[in-house]
């Protein structure tokens, strides 16, 4: 009997969840399956997740095939209809213990072959006790799922249904656990981070629940995923201008730079709204480090448009850039936008976003010579910095540790010490 195999596509929720599936999978008894763990962001995110599939009933074709993930959800049938998957179970089924009890070796009688209800009638998120994945030094705690906006060009909700809360005891309690497990840095993940608290008694902030955080643990070092800036609330801004422990990088969900395109993708920020967050931000925390999100060639989007967001770089002063080459998804709003721009032009301008992100990167990576820093160990010879920055070490280093280091040179995007 061989445990099961799981492949997790996409986002640190997905990460997060692949370790609790994990759980909930041994203890149920799970053998001889494979499971992976779809993203349906785009369009390219499900043609890699049907690669996958096919590639890994290749190479274990005596196993079942578990499909999950967003783009199960979305589209259940499909998935089912592959001649290469034997079950397909939905984003809220993949987190419940009877779910994996009827994927068992010794359960008794049939279990169906697609399991997927509505999302959008779900209304909690239960905070899943998991003790750490990916290295030894960092972990992910899930504080939030859903999304209550719908973005023009999003499927995601579709996929993670309404915004739903861990409750701030159950991730103090986490985090503890990771703590007691040797973790010196927790990153907090959702798909709608800033939304946090909305649902549960009182309407609470995501500041309210980093503060609490900071206050009730000993945790050295604490991040945010990504946030959506218009979002941020008080108590936030003040964790980031009085909590060293709250990492100084901060991932954006700006998407464009031009006033009108980010009307017609109903986001609910100006492109003023932004820069004047990350002046603010930088204000209060000098050595602020932000990433964003840029979308390319969304429907309509003229030259003029395209050069707002290439200005955005700047004007915001980014440095980790996720730039996405705009995909049409069926079922979402901005698909039925007339004025689609050309696949290649689509292409040109994402290469352009990137050869400047590059740019802004090493620019931020020059400006770190000679500068001390704070490394988390990820590997004897590699770590981060408090902004994210990958340093490499000539000397092995204890693993999970955080370690001081006076940066002394570029080596591709990596600093050296």
């Amino acid at each position: 009997m061989t445990a099961p195999k799981f492949t997790t596509l996409g986002c640190r929720l997905n990460a997060y969840e692949t370790e609790a599936m994990k759980d909930l999978a041994e203890a149920a008894g799970v053998t001889n399956a494979v499971v992976v763990n779809t993203c349906a962001v785009t369009a390219e995110a499900v043609r890699k997740a049907r690669q996958e599939i096919r590639r890994l009933r290749r190479e274990n074709p005596d196993a079942r095939v578990i499909v999950t993930g967003c783009a199960a959800q979305i589209d259940p049938d499909s998935f089912a209809a592959m001649e290469e998957v034997d079950a397909v179970i939905g984003n809220t089924e993949k987190m419940a213990a009877d779910t994996w009890k009827g994927m068992s070796a010794d359960f008794i009688g049939e279990s169906e072959a697609v399991q997927v209800n509505d999302i959008m009638s779900v209304t909690e998120t239960a905070g899943h006790l998991i003790d750490g994945f990916g290295t030894r030094s960092r972990a992910y705690v899930q504080v939030q799922n859903g999304c209550d906006h719908r973005c023009t060009f999003c499927i995601i909700p579709y996929g993670r249904g309404n915004s739903r809360s861990v409750a701030a005891g159950v991730v103090v309690d986490q985090i503890k656990r990771l703590r007691d497990q040797g973790y010196n840095e927790v990153v907090l993940t959702g798909v709608d981070l800033t939304s946090w608290g909305a649902d549960l008694p009182g309407g609470p902030r995501l500041g309210d629940l980093v503060m609490r955080i900071l206050k009730l643990t000993d945790i050295p070092r604490l991040r945010i995923s990504s946030i959506d800036s218009i979002e941020a609330d008080d108590n936030l801004m003040m964790a980031i201008a009085t909590e060293p422990r709250l990492m100084p990088h901060l991932h954006l969900s700006l998407q464009h730079g031009d006033d009108l395109i980010l009307k017609r993708m109903k986001r609910r920020h100006l492109r003023d709204d932004a820069i004047a967050f990350c002046e603010e931000a930088r204000r209060l925390r000098p050595d602020m480090t932000f990433g964003a999100d840029i979308i390319a060639g969304f429907p309509t989007e003229t030259e003029d448009h395209f050069e707002n967001s290439m200005k955005l770089l700047q004007d915001c002063d980014l440095t980790w850039l996720h730039v996405f080459p705009y995909s049409s998804r069926p079922g979402t709003p901005a698909a039925r936008i007339p004025n689609k721009v050309n696949g290649t032009v689509i292409k040109q301008r994402a290469a352009r976003l990137r050869a400047a992100g590059d740019d802004r990167v090493q620019a931020h990576l020059a400006a770190q010579i000679g500068r001390d820093h704070a490394v988390l160990m990820e590997a004897p010879d590699m770590g981060r910095t408090e902004q994210f920055t990958e340093v490499r070490f000539a000397t092995p280093q204890p693993v999970g540790q955080i370690v001081r280091a006076t940066i002394n040179g570029v080596d591709g995007t990596q600093l050296t010490a």
